[in-house]
Formats: C-alpha cells, sequence, structure tokens
C-alpha cells in the first residue's frame, strides 16, 4: 500500500512537468493585452463595424451630392392609323405604320435644398462615425476588463495549487510519520487508516486543482486569440499585486468625464434630437435642380417628316412645399417623446454608475481591510501549525488536532488568496467604470 500511494504522489505531481514538455510562452498582464489587441476576435469584429461606420460619414451618403446618369434608349411602335383631313374630309388609312425612336443623354438631378435634412443627415452620419468609435472604446474598455480578471484568475489558481501541494506533502509527511510508529505499535490502525484518508482527499483536491488551472489557460489563451487554445503558458508574477490608493471622488469625476456608456448616451441625444429635426424639415420648400443633355432620333413611316432629330440641352429648377403627409403631426410627437427617453436614459445611466460605483468603493474597502487581517491571521495560523507539528512529533497531540490545525493553515491562505483576488476584480471594475483601465497598458 505504501507504494501505491507513493507511486499515485509522484503521478499528480509530474502532470505539470507533462503539460510544460510543449512550448510554452512568457507572458505579463501587458503582453497578454497587446496580443488581445491584435487578435481577439471580437475587438476585430467591432473595429470593421467602426470602419463602416466612417464610410458611410459622407456628403453623398447624406444626398448632398447630385446623380448623374447615362441613358439609352430605343422604342418601336407599329400601329394602323385612320386619319380624317379637315380640309377635305377624306379619311386616310395606313396599316401597319413602324415608327422608331432612339434616345442617349446624360441627365443631372441635384436636390439643393431640402428643409435641412440633408445637412442634419450629414451630421447625424458624423455623430454615428464617431459612435462608432465609442463602440470600439467600450469594446477595448470590456476586453481589457475580462483580460485582467482572467490573468489574476490565472494567478490565483496558480497559487491555490501551490497551497494545494504544500496540503499534499504535509499530509504525506503526516503519512509516513503515523505509518512509521503504527508498525512500533505506538498508533492504532485507526490513526493510520484517518492519515491515509486525509493524504487521498488533498491528492484529489490538488487534482481537481490542475483541472481549474488548465481551465484558466485555456480562458486566457482564447482571449488573446491564439490559434492553438491549448499552448502552455509562462506568468512571471507570483503575486497578486493590489492596488490600494485609490481615490472615490476622483474616480467619480473620471466617470462624469470620460466613461464611455455615458458618452455614448450623450450621443444617443444628440441622434434623437437629429431625427426630431428631420421631421420638422418638411415645414421648409425643397429646391430640386434637373439637366439634361442628350441626343433623340426619330423615324416615322406616316406624316410629313419621314425622320427627326434632336441633339442639346434641356434643364429646369423644381421649387415646392409639402401640404400634407399624412403623419407629420404623429412623428412629431414621437420624435419629441424620444428626445426626453434619450435624456432619461442618460439621466438613468449616471445614476446606475454612481450606485456601482458606491457598491464597488465599498467592496474594495472592506477587501482591503479583510486582506489586512488574513495577513495577520496567516501569521498566527502558521505558528499555530508549527507548534502543533512539534507536539506531533512529540506524541502530545492527536492526529484530528493536527489535521486541524492544518486545515486551519490551508484555510489562512485560502482565505487571503481569495481577499487578494476579490479587491483585484473590484479594483478592475472601479477602474473601468471611471474610464481609466487602460492603465493596463502603460
Amino acid at each position: 500500500m505504501k507504494r501505491i500511494l507513493v507511486l499515485f504522489f509522484i503521478t499528480i505531481l509530474s502532470a505539470p512537468a507533462v503539460l510544460q514538455a510543449q512550448p510554452a510562452a512568457t507572458y505579463t498582464l501587458k503582453s497578454c493585452l497587446e496580443t488581445g489587441l491584435l487578435n481577439n476576435y471580437s475587438l476585430r469584429i467591432t473595429h470593421n463595424e467602426e470602419q463602416i461606420s466612417k464610410n458611410n460619414a459622407t456628403l453623398a451618403n447624406a444626398g448632398a451630392l447630385p446623380t448623374i446618369d447615362l441613358t439609352g434608349g430605343y422604342q418601336a411602335t407599329v400601329d394602323n392609323t385612320s386619319s380624317k383631313v379637315r380640309s377635305t374630309g377624306l379619311t386616310e388609312k395606313e396599316n401597319g405604320a413602324f415608327d422608331q425612336t432612339v434616345d442617349l443623354g446624360i441627365d443631372l438631378n441635384w436636390t439643393l435644398f431640402d428643409g435641412f435634412n440633408i445637412s442634419t443627415t450629414y451630421r447625424q452620419l458624423k455623430l454615428l462615425r464617431q459612435q462608432g468609435e465609442t463602440n470600439t472604446r467600450i469594446a477595448l474598455e470590456d476586453f481589457i476588463a475580462s483580460l485582467a480578471a482572467e490573468y489574476y484568475n490565472f494567478i490565483q489558481q496558480k497559487i491555490r495549487m501551490k497551497n494545494f501541494l504544500y496540503a499534499v506533502q504535509l499530509s504525506r509527511e503526516r503519512l509516513r510519520i503515523v505509518e512509521a510508529r503504527y508498525h512500533i505499535g505506538d498508533f492504532s490502525r485507526l490513526d493510520y487508516q484517518q492519515a491515509k484518508v486525509d493524504f487521498n482527499a488533498d491528492s484529489a483536491q490538488y487534482m481537481k486543482q490542475q483541472e481549474l488551472l488548465h481551465t484558466s489557460r485555456i480562458n486566457l489563451n482564447e482571449l488573446m486569440g491564439n490559434e492553438n487554445v491549448d499552448q502552455p503558458i509562462i506568468i512571471p508574477d507570483s503575486l497578486i499585486d493590489v492596488n490600494a490608493s485609490l481615490d472615490f471622488d476622483e474616480l467619480w469625476e473620471a466617470t462624469l468625464t470620460v466613461n464611455s456608456s455615458l458618452l455614448k448616451a450623450d450621443q444617443n441625444t444628440q441622434l434623437a434630437q437629429m431625427d426630431y429635426k428631420k421631421v420638422t424639415s418638411r415645414d421648409y420648400p425643397y429646391v430640386r435642380l434637373n439637366a439634361g443633355y442628350g441626343y433623340t432620333y426619330n423615324k416615322y413611316d406616316i406624316g410629313n417628316y419621314t425622320r427627326r432629330s434632336n441633339f442639346g440641352f434641356n434643364g429646369g429648377i423644381t421649387v415646392g412645399f409639402n401640404l400634407f403627409d399624412g403623419n407629420r403631426k404623429r412623428e412629431r410627437r414621437n420624435a419629441s417623446i424620444a428626445v426626453k427617453n434619450a435624456r432619461l436614459q442618460r439621466d438613468e445611466l449616471e445614476l446606475s454608475l454612481r450606485a456601482d460605483l458606491s457598491n464597488l468603493w465599498q467592496a474594495y474597502r472592506n477587501n482591503l481591510e479583510m486582506l489586512n487581517l488574513e495577513r495577520q491571521n496567516l501569521i498566527a495560523a502558521r505558528d499555530n501549525h508549527e507548534i502543533a507539528m512539534e507536539r506531533y512529533m512529540l506524541g502530545d497531540l492527536s492526529g484530528i488536532e493536527m489535521r486541524e490545525a492544518q486545515k486551519s493553515l490551508l484555510d489562512a491562505e485560502e482565505r487571503i488568496l481569495s481577499a487578494e483576488y476579490d479587491t483585484k476584480l473590484c479594483e478592475i471594475s472601479l477602474l473601468q467604470i471611471s474610464g481609466k483601465i487602460t492603465r493596463y497598458l502603460e
């Protein structure tokens, strides 16, 4: 049985070495972000959508430029005609009269004025271009926050696996001691079986932790857009570095100034106002210019002329006013309500951001205080474990009491690790809300 346990222990400890046999890449948080900015599929899609909005922001798309068409056509008619001559009263008939027309020309149509609709549409397209940039920024900030959280989660899982490995080593040493004393009669079979159960439980927990670390590594590779999501990763950071110097007032001021979601809400309000202006543009007259230059050839089977051709310029200007369009009042009212709703949504978003910031700030401060307490607890737990181990070696402490001391140490390490990670998540969220999340790229 002892040989089986030793082989099992060697197997679970050698699993990371097998994993690292593949070529591994070293990443810091900054290099992870830089790689993801180049490869992440969601970011690339968002950037392409931004490019579409840029391409749409043109005078031509707003209708401010004329349209020029080159046209050509041929028309033929075959008619049976009957005509009565006024002077003689005689009726002249012609069957199968074959008339032909050929035309070729260039036509220009240009709306010179459309009640400020064209200029408003152009401003709207430019604002949509800016909103495309804002959408890209929102996607970028979400990506940085997600990748940073997963990066520190990977560090957390590495530290936790190290702690579980330490727990296995402690349990293995305890099992060795109990087994040796069991054979000489100092410990009962119950003590030996309990030590073996604890060792197996710690070993199983360590193996489960390897799975969690593997999942985090896959997620990190996926966020970076690496084609090989199984690629081993080496991260030089061995601790979760917590920033304890954030200031609430500074964060809130930055939120009101540069938060991308608030900026998008302001842009939505402006777009709603422009929609209202486009509806009211129908209260103004419109001016349209049309011109053409072409050639027309007609061939007749009957009549005074056998053929006729025209070659020259034609043009005109149209001034009109829409008297009734059937829906003007309804659309005006709806557009006005849309403006009010856009403003209300912006105010609601600001209130929601204030609430989120306050909640995250409270959690951030609490986690910092918990972190300080847990660091003190960890020192006490280590001292307690050392004392328990000494008493256990002397036979003054039972196996259950030794297990409790070991569990207290591992629990203290787990609590401090969770506090560090939770504090880091609060920090990431606070920086994202305040628009400062890009500092991780510096």
